[in-house]
């Protein structure tokens, strides 16, 4: 836009000083800067929230982003067996049946004409508004009520989209009804069987389908009152920290919301004071990115912003890696046990689904050794640490030895008193078991054998520097970790490409070399469809850190094999 010429006197003026000119100029470029600032600022804060995430209401229980790019999704049909295909083919089939298939509609043809680069599905929470007097709630009931869904499309094309909106498919059953709430026009499907399904236009930006026409109300709420996701306590910059782009899926669990669920199942019900544990954490949430070889998963779990917990920013793991050999099978590490330990007792204790109470496995402790758990072990056991399994040679690979070593590895915060307790662990072997303790010199070394009556070598422990005790059961892997292997674990190719190294200080890592594992190992069932998903997958890593004083990141890395460029089995 021109200036307007405006006509002056002719009158001899100082000139501006060159400071004055630079300083307005700098004046202008600084605000200018900070407007761009704020504005890309703004876009960027919105781009890591899930599509919806201003509409879903803040009470879902999970919510999950979706790519609708089809190059993704063939990636990702590249990798896994025909087995996990058609696994996913199977969900993916029952997901598009639910809201579209049933009703007439095709994704590639009615939908992905004027859909946005990504979809949300959340499960909304029952609502509590519910009468004092109700009868007892049946499983199937629970169940229901727990299902309920949302669906969100981004528009890309207004006009196509509210032109599939405004004249909806022909209903099976009953006919489709339209209402007003909060100024916005639902389209009801009256006298359907089954699921009522529910859709509004929201500022002709968001189509929101439900299976209720109450939870296409509360979107509507939430959307207004903004009381949605977005605005949900640690949720957006959480969200920021694990930010990716064009991620293939984004998803986000309220757990205190969960946690009330599972109490108030009748099948599954928690302890009052697990329950009151659980409300101090917020969310867990990840981005899901397709790798070359692999799915990488970026991971954040916080507290609730009115948590009096805090978390200890300790980032101090990372070494135990060097000290293990490059044939290790598995590795889990960490920056500090007895903190672990403490953290693990004040979220576990009184939880019926823990794997392990704290109470028992101070009783075991007990009753085996005579040794105090706290006072006796972890009170010197402040350092890092790790948990791994090694191979033992081919020539100790007869029935009658063990295939593999169980390794422990810790770095004592006190060798006296970790001296002391060792010792005591040593009488307890002798004295309530009769095993024989025989020292022994390896490579200038002293450790210790524990031999059991019948004379079968069955655990070996000593020190590997000044600090460092290790203990290791099964077969004898001591000549693979002293002196310390030329071939690292941590300088594998494997481990190099399967463990994220982007959270550095970190507080612990993971590592499965799940083909070598599987093939010599049986694993225990953990849950459904194992087996299936571990032939798919060569190698897990994870690495953990503690964010801030109230939250965690984990990345988490699955190398898995190709399944080739078959279009077998393909449900799209």
């Amino acid at each position: 836009m021109a200036l307007p010429v405006v006509s002056v006197p002719m009158k001899k003026k100082k000139k501006p000083s060159l400071v004055l000119t630079l300083s307005a100029a700098g004046l202008l470029i600084g605000v200018g800067s900070a407007a761009y600032w704020f504005l890309i600022q703004g876009q960027r804060f919105s781009r890591d929230l899930p599509v919806g995430a201003n509409i879903i209401p803040q009470d879902a229980v999970f919510a999950v982003s979706l790519t609708t790019d089809a190059k993704q999704w063939q990636k990702l049909y590249e990798f896994g067996t025909k087995e996990t295909q058609a696994e996913l083919n199977k969900n993916l089939l029952q997901l598009r049946d639910r809201f579209l298939t049933s009703n007439g509609y095709n994704f590639e043809k009615d939908i992905q004409p004027w859909v946005g680069e990504e979809v949300t599905l959340a499960i909304l929470a029952p609502e509590t508004s519910k009468p004092a007097l109700k009868p007892v709630a049946t499983d199937k009931d629970t169940a229901d009520s727990q299902q309920s869904m949302i669906m969100v499309l981004p528009v890309k094309n207004p006009e196509m989209a509210k032109s599939i909106w405004a004249q909806p498919k022909a209903l099976k059953q009953g006919k489709w009804i339209d209402r007003t709430y909060q100024g916005f026009t639902i389209k009801q499907a009256d006298g359907q069987a089954g699921e009522n399904l529910s859709a509004t236009l929201i500022d002709r930006r968001f189509l929101v389908i439900t299976d209720n026409l109450k939870n296409t109300e509360r979107a509507i709420d939430a959307y207004k009152s903004k009381t949605s996701l977005a605005t949900t306590g640690g949720f957006a910059e959480n969200m920021a920290k694990i930010s990716s782009y064009q991620p293939f899926a984004q998803f986000y669990v309220n757990v205190p919301t969960a946690a009330k669920i599972a109490t108030a199942s009748p099948n599954r019900h928690l302890p009052a004071q697990v329950l009151a544990q659980l409300q101090n954490n917020q969310g867990l949430a990840g981005t899901i990115t397709l790798e070359p070889k692999g799915i990488s998963l970026k991971g954040v779990s916080w507290l609730n912003p009115n948590s009096q917990r805090l978390l200890a920013v300790e980032n101090t793991a990372g070494k135990m890696q060097n000290r293990l050999p490059g044939e290790t099978l598995m590795m889990l590490s960490g920056g500090n046990l007895q903190r672990l330990w403490s953290d693990y007792v004040l979220t576990s204790q009184g939880n019926p689904f823990s794997p392990v109470t704290p109470e028992q496995l101070k009783s075991s402790v007990k009753s085996l050794t005579n040794l105090d758990l706290d006072r006796d072990l972890l009170s010197w056991m402040k350092g890092e640490f790790s948990l791994s399994v090694i191979p033992s040679s081919p020539k100790d690979d007869s029935p009658k030895n063990f295939r593999a070593g169980l390794v422990f590895m810790v770095q004592a915060s006190d060798r006296k008193l970790a001296e002391a307790s060792i010792q005591k662990l040593d009488d307890a072997m002798k004295n309530q078991y009769q095993f024989q303790i025989q020292s022994q010199t390896v490579a200038g070394q002293p450790i210790i054998n524990w031999v059991a009556p019948f004379g079968t070598l069955t655990a070996t422990h000593g020190w590997l520097d000044d600090n460092v005790a290790f203990f290791i059961l099964g077969a004898p892997v001591m000549d693979k970790i002293y002196p310390k292997p030329n071939n690292t674990l941590a300088s594998t190719l494997g481990f190099q490409q399967t463990v994220p190294t982007e959270l550095n200080p970190n507080n612990g890592q993971f590592f499965l070399d799940v083909e070598r594992t599987t093939k010599n190992f049986p694993l225990p069932s953990l849950f459904s469809n194992q087996r299936t998903l571990l032939a798919a997958t060569r190698s897990i890593g994870v690495t953990a850190a503690v964010s801030d004083s109230r939250s965690n990141r984990y990345d988490i890395f699955f190398a898995l094999k190709k399944a080739g460029n078959s279009d077998e089995g393909r449900g799209r």
